[in-house]
């Protein structure tokens, strides 16, 4: 993800616009319908398979290969989706001026902040009177927006080095740590470290520290200047090529010796397929240098190959792309109720999935769950079930927008 300043600040050239008169980027709705897609298997893992409430799908000692790549492919959908908002923030500066884009910022990312706090909470234990506070992709989003919407005023340049900065030198602070679950460590948690703090009865679990994810967003909205009106878009191929590539060849060069750029090595393991499942085993709580590189190193490869007109299938995907909060907020909602089903059918009582923390904390559900073949099932009926509902508020999004300006936060 290394590229000069200058190159990313020049963006006075001639060539293909892709957002001029409003057109949104179809590459960019594309990919980020994808990640959707992919990310509500891992939702549905976490809430219907058997072993989800045991080990985690990476731990090589625990694992088989099919349960790993579940897990490991959806990777890419936090860096990719909070990449891709950062480049979304460009063209809306572009297409608005600054001005209103820091407003909006601001004002997302409060908004997303309540979402993820309150209403995603709600939707994840049905419990209105929980006390347990997952600080996710969500929260991270929209806390990054708001610390955007303060120097997006700074040049392009600044915003680059900034970004590199926060992503390529946050693991020098793996080893800063604070003994103490006071509010000074839990400050510290908030911006590096992912762990869980309980304050006057009330449960915080910090699983999207923010400093790298801030620096992501910022690599994205410094990416955003490729596709600037005048920006030629043959240039902007190879440059998303090239970025792409390196972050790749990068990866591997760092991660073969574990010179730098994740606190866990690898290692060589009981097969070549699992010693490959090790190379890759990144860790993601904080976001290493090494796991950026290797999600976001492919994604720019995508939006440089498929910069093309849709097709059939794309044009569906690329519904849920553009309705990403609607999505996000409902498959959540969807995913909890069938999980209260699927309860009901193995013998439990609907109680037990009315949770005061979290499906992973609840005794009561030890022992519930299914197959893996079971959970693709289910998230293969999830999409089906959501892609009328997103094509639907697409639809009525688009047509009211301009009348109702709340409808841009969703």
């Amino acid at each position: 993800m290394l590229l000069r300043p200058s190159v990313i600040g020049n963006h006075r050239l001639h060539g293909n616009d892709l957002s001029k008169k409003g057109k949104r980027v179809e590459s960019i709705d594309l990919l980020r319908g994808i990640v959707m897609i992919i990310m509500a298997i891992d939702h549905v893992r976490d809430y219907f398979h058997k072993d989800a409430f045991i080990y985690s799908p990476t731990d090589l000692e625990q694992t088989n290969v099919p349960l790993f790549f579940t897990r490991w492919i959806t990777h890419f959908c936090a860096p990719v989706f909070i990449f891709l908002a950062g480049i979304s923030a460009y063209l809306y500066g572009k297409k608005k001026g600054i001005k209103e884009l820091s407003f909006f910022l601001w004002t997302r990312g409060l908004w997303l902040i309540f979402v993820e706090l309150f209403i995603l909470s709600l939707f994840r234990t049905f419990n209105p009177a929980f006390h347990y506070f997952n600080l996710q992709v969500i929260w991270v989003i929209g806390l990054s927006m708001i610390i955007l919407s303060a120097i997006i005023r700074l040049s392009l340049g600044w915003l680059l080095s900034i970004g590199i900065l926060l992503v390529g030198a946050h693991n020098l602070l793996d080893s800063v740590h604070f003994p103490s679950h006071n509010f000074l460590s839990f400050l510290w948690s908030l911006l590096h470290n992912m762990d869980r703090f309980t304050f006057g009865g009330f449960d915080f679990f910090v699983h999207y520290p923010l400093l790298p994810w801030l620096g992501v967003m910022i690599l994205g909205y410094s990416i955003g200047s490729l596709y600037a009106p005048a920006f030629d878009a043959t240039r902007r191929k190879r440059i998303l090529l090239i970025v792409g590539l390196s972050s790749i060849v990068l990866f591997v060069l760092l991660r073969v010796g574990s010179f730098y750029g994740d606190p866990s090595p690898w290692a060589i393991q009981k097969s070549s397929a699992f010693s490959f499942m090790s190379f890759i085993n990144v860790t993601k709580y904080p976001p290493s240098l090494l796991y950026v590189l290797v999600t976001l190193g492919p994604a720019c490869l995508f939006l440089a190959l498929t910069e093309r007109p849709l097709n059939k299938w794309t044009a569906r995907i690329s519904i849920f792309g553009r309705v990403a909060m609607f999505y996000y907020l409902a498959h959540i909602l969807l995913i909890h109720l069938g999980a209260v089903i699927g309860a009901l059918i193995q013998g439990y009582s609907a109680s037990d999935m009315v949770l005061s923390t979290s499906v992973d904390a609840s005794p009561q559900l030890k022992g519930f769950g299914f197959a893996l073949p079971a959970v693709y099932l289910v998230w293969a009926m999830l999409i089906l079930i959501l892609y009328p509902l997103c094509k639907w508020f697409d639809k009525y999004k688009r047509a009211n927008v301009q009348q109702y300006r709340w409808l841009s936060y969703l």
